[in-house]
């Protein structure tokens, strides 16, 4: 193995063979520009139906920080901040976007990466009951994802009651879902399109790490919720003048299903990684049944190992051992796995 493994991150690889046949095959081909062309119009009928949601805006943006950026500040008033977890995307890896943008991030404390109903309803509750509400950052909306920074997964009941509570409150709910083919595509995954459709005010279906070049496709069941979403995406320089770019790339994931199942080779060489994990004696972090696993290493292993593999570094554990991660994809090669299952052996 004279080559490094590249298990870092899930969007180190281009695109499916799929979408690249199909840029090649429209390449000279001329179209009306930001996303009004008949491939997005398919596209985004494709979506819909496959979300069982025929009336729902779905608009096409580049990337998820983005993505989030963009709907988090149309769906929040200036004085409005946002529910997430301590680990959410919004909270740790967007440079500060959401407060960029004008609003606070209001960070509470997951399990496993997730929010549960209970304690957002506890949160508003002692918001709502607090003398001083009108002097602090009201909570505007809830933001969860699917699956977790950790790659851990809500159910369908977790859902279900978070649902509740943002209705009981009046605010809305938004999912990102950047990693969301590798949540449809884990075993014990019990959420589909539609209910997320049914279940959430916006949410996004993530192309970018799920065998797209670049890309995300925003749902907005009740297209009503946010006006003018399409002149808010262009106020935020997030409108792509080549939107066809966009659209020929989820017609494609949404093509026969291919999106359905297109994050199962990397469920499947997970669940080989952390089997290897097991058999030598590495401590899981967390179980996590899709994409991504976190480990504990001693240190000085972590050195050797970073020589011939690519991972991502979570957290410091305690004095002599750290978390890391190996993230599998769509596109994660089985000669790569068992190089990589024979060096954990070995160290």
């Amino acid at each position: 193995m004279n080559r490094k493994l590249m298990f870092a991150s899930d969007y180190q690889e281009g695109a499916c063979p799929a979408i690249l046949r199909r840029l090649e095959d429209t390449n000279q081909i001329s179209f009306p520009g930001y996303g009004k062309d008949e491939i997005c119009t398919h596209a985004k009928d494709l979506i819909r139906k496959a979300c069982n949601c025929p009336d729902a805006e779905v608009e096409f943006l580049t990337g998820g920080t983005q993505t989030n950026a963009t709907v988090i500040d149309a769906l929040l008033c200036s004085y409005q901040g946002v529910l997430a977890a301590e680990s959410g995307h919004v909270n740790v890896h967007e440079a500060g976007a959401i407060e960029f943008g004008g609003h606070k991030v209001l960070p509470l404390s997951g399990t496993n990466g997730k929010l549960t109903a209970a304690q957002i309803e506890q949160y508003l509750t002692d918001f709502h009951n607090d003398g001083n509400w009108d002097h602090m950052v009201m909570p505007g909306m809830v933001y969860i994802s699917q699956p977790t920074e950790f790659g851990t997964l809500y159910s369908l009941e977790e859902l279900t009651e978070i649902h509740r509570v943002c209705r009981q409150f009046r605010i809305p709910l938004y999912v990102d879902g950047a990693r969301l083919a590798y949540a449809l595509a884990s075993p014990d995954n019990d959420i589909s399109l539609s209910d997320l459709a049914r279940l959430c005010d916006v949410f996004y279906i993530g192309g970018t790490k799920c065998g797209a070049l670049f890309g995300e496709a925003v749902v907005i069941p009740d297209s009503s919720l946010i006006p003018h979403f399409f002149t808010i995406i262009k106020q935020h320089g997030a409108l792509l003048a080549k939107g066809w770019l966009l659209g020929i790339q989820f017609d494609e994931l949404f093509r026969d299903d291919l999106y359905l199942h297109i994050g199962e080779p990397a469920i499947r060489y997970a669940s080989r990684i952390k089997k290897a994990l097991a058999e030598n004696h590495y401590q899981l972090f967390m179980d996590s049944p899709t994409n991504q696993i976190f480990f504990v290493i001693d240190n000085d292993k972590m050195s050797v190992l970073s020589e011939k593999i690519s991972f991502g570094f979570g957290e410091k554990y305690d004095e002599h051992h750290c978390v890391i991660r190996f993230a599998t994809s769509w596109s994660t090669r089985e000669d790569d796995v068992n190089d990589l299952c024979d060096l954990l052996k070995s160290l």
